[in-house]
């Protein structure tokens, strides 16, 4: 069969850079996937995927980092609780993940890439000045703008860590690229010095360090990757602490499991009330 005017219709229509496939041809970012597969790493391919093209191997490995730390981070998350009760309801494997995914939303889940757009927001106060912006006066207008449209700050502070034991490892890596021109640290020292102006002054009272979204927003930026996709990053990340929660649950033998063990539900919950 020949090929007719409307398969060029349908061809243009699915027009994609991403991927390629024909019979008996799969291409990613035009590297035939069998010259991928064994020498590819698997963070190596999502930056293929996203960027159209193989990353240097410290891009990689620092991508990696990021990645690794956002991975799971307990049961008492929502994303995670979600997907440990939704695997107790008999939908599959697969909507308890979709079901946890979803759950990633702007207050759970897009402190990164809100986090990304602050710190930009900060660089580009001081780029766009002809004589430049005074770097702190730049954090404090800027982080007053934020605070004016919500009083929690993204990639700042943590309701259950004191310091975030992921943020330093982190950090650390990045002031290694810094250091070896891999990065500029731009957006490092914008992070950097928001931390340092939100602690102004906190002598006596806890103090507000960064935590894993500000860190990993760090990288993300440092990397290149749009604010969008610290989001998009983060949630490949955790959807693999998501199916290794859900895939644990699966195993429990627990059916409809409610947010609450059965023995702290209310009584007025737990059975219906007698009639007289």
């Amino acid at each position: 069969m020949t090929a007719g005017p409307q398969d060029g219709l349908v061809a243009q229509w699915w027009a994609t850079a991403v991927s390629r496939v024909e019979p008996g041809i799969i291409e990613l970012r035009e590297h035939p996937v069998q010259d991928l597969i064994g020498h590819a790493t698997f963070v190596e391919t999502i930056w293929l995927m996203l960027r159209g093209e193989l990353p240097r191997p410290e891009q990689a490995r620092l991508l990696e980092a990021a990645l690794v730390a956002g991975v799971d981070h307990g049961p008492q998350a929502p994303s995670i609780a979600a997907a440990r009760m939704a695997a107790t309801c008999g939908i599959g494997l697969n909507s308890a993940v979709a079901t946890g995914v979803n759950m990633l939303g702007d207050v759970h889940g897009g402190a990164g890439q809100q986090c990304v757009q602050l710190l930009s927001d900060i660089i580009e106060r001081v780029e766009r000045h002809d004589q430049g912006r005074e770097f702190d006066l730049a954090v404090a207008e800027v982080v007053a703008e934020w605070r004016a449209r919500s009083r929690y700050l993204p990639g700042f502070g943590h309701r259950f860590h004191p310091r975030d034991p992921r943020r330093d490892p982190l950090l650390a890596l990045v002031d290694r690229a810094v250091a070896d021109g891999l990065v500029t640290g731009a957006h490092l020292q914008a992070a950097r010095a928001v931390e340092t102006y939100l602690n102004r002054g906190r002598e006596g009272r806890k103090p507000v360090p960064m935590n894993i979204d500000g860190a990993t927003a760090v990288i993300y930026a440092e990397l290149g990757f749009a604010a969008p996709l610290a989001r998009g990053l983060f949630v490949l990340s955790r959807s693999v602490g998501i199916l290794a929660h859900a895939w644990e649950e699966t195993g429990q033998g627990r059916r409809n499991k409610s947010p609450m063990p059965p023995s702290m539900v209310p009584v007025h919950l737990a059975a219906p009330t007698p009639r007289s």
